[in-house]
């Protein structure tokens, strides 16, 4: 574990993701603990304030504290891309390792169906999964995980394909295993490493995507203080004070980037030739 650490905080790119994600790890925890104001506490007479000591980051169009907001909206807007990620991930690596497994028509069927899937923008298709199942942070998460799946599934069979002609797995086979057996048991924990690397990155793509289905009223519903949202209320309002926009798109912009970051320095610590 020391051995892995050591190579992924080597690269630049690998210890700058792990500390802007162990960031945002612990403003999820904590913010709440530490959050100054009530994010949905009204002051109209303290609307469109500056940054100041009393308001770090300061007000809103409806004189609540912005800070206060961003601290709170870190659990609805990470953890939720967090957990959608994690279902997409499964749903694919699962499908994908099945298609690998049982080849033929079965892996020919499952891919032609994949491909016509993902024909699809991801945004394209997370807006039409809420659309049938309506406006809400719980049929976000489920829009976004499905949107993710169809794309986990053709990584997880790339790497699936080798595993599949290993000993270990034919082995199983001459044992008499069962096919969910196999799947399950010799198969996916052989191809967690690149579903791991792919999973960090694809968080990034979540958190925007979750804020864009935000941002068109499609995600978390007022008064939460979902960064997306925050945005999408924020601007009809920044004429009057530009940071109401500003900072939700800067801690947008933060997770996405410390995501990918990290992403990438996972890449280059599970690579088997450094």
């Amino acid at each position: 574990m020391t051995e892995f650490l050591k190579r992924l905080l080597k690269t630049p790119q690998g210890a700058i993701g792990t500390f802007l994600v162990v960031l945002v790890l612990a403003i999820v925890v904590f913010g709440p603990m530490v959050a100054p104001y009530d994010p949905e506490k009204l002051s109209p007479l303290a609307r469109y304030k500056g940054p100041s000591l009393m308001y770090w980051l300061g007000t809103d169009q409806y004189g609540r504290d912005i800070f206060s907001r961003l601290l709170i909206g870190a659990r609805a807007t990470v953890v939720m891309a967090v957990l959608a990620t994690i279902a997409g991930t499964l749903i694919g690596a699962l499908i994908g390792t099945a298609s690998a497994f049982l080849g033929g028509r079965a892996d020919e069927l499952i891919m032609r169906t994949i491909d016509a899937v993902m024909s699809i923008p991801s945004l394209l298709f997370a807006l039409l999964v809420v659309n049938l199942l309506g406006s809400s942070t719980v049929n976000a998460l489920v829009a976004v995980a499905i949107a993710f799946a169809p794309g986990m599934a053709r990584i997880t069979r790339s790497v699936a394909l080798s595993v599949r002609k290993q000993d270990y797995v034919n082995a199983a086979i001459a044992r008499g295993e069962s096919s969910s057996y196999i799947i399950r048991r010799e198969m996916l924990p052989n191809v967690i490493a690149p579903i791991i690397v792919e999973m960090t990155i694809r968080v990034s793509f979540a958190v925007m995507l979750f804020a864009t289905l935000s941002f068109l009223g499609l995600g978390a519903q007022p008064p939460a203080a979902e960064w997306g949202l925050m945005v999408s209320e924020a601007r009809r309002y920044m004429h009057m004070s530009a940071g109401i926009l500003i900072w939700p798109s800067v801690a947008i912009a933060i997770v996405a980037v410390g995501f990918n970051l990290l992403g990438d320095g996972l890449r280059d610590a599970l690579n088997p030739r450094t």
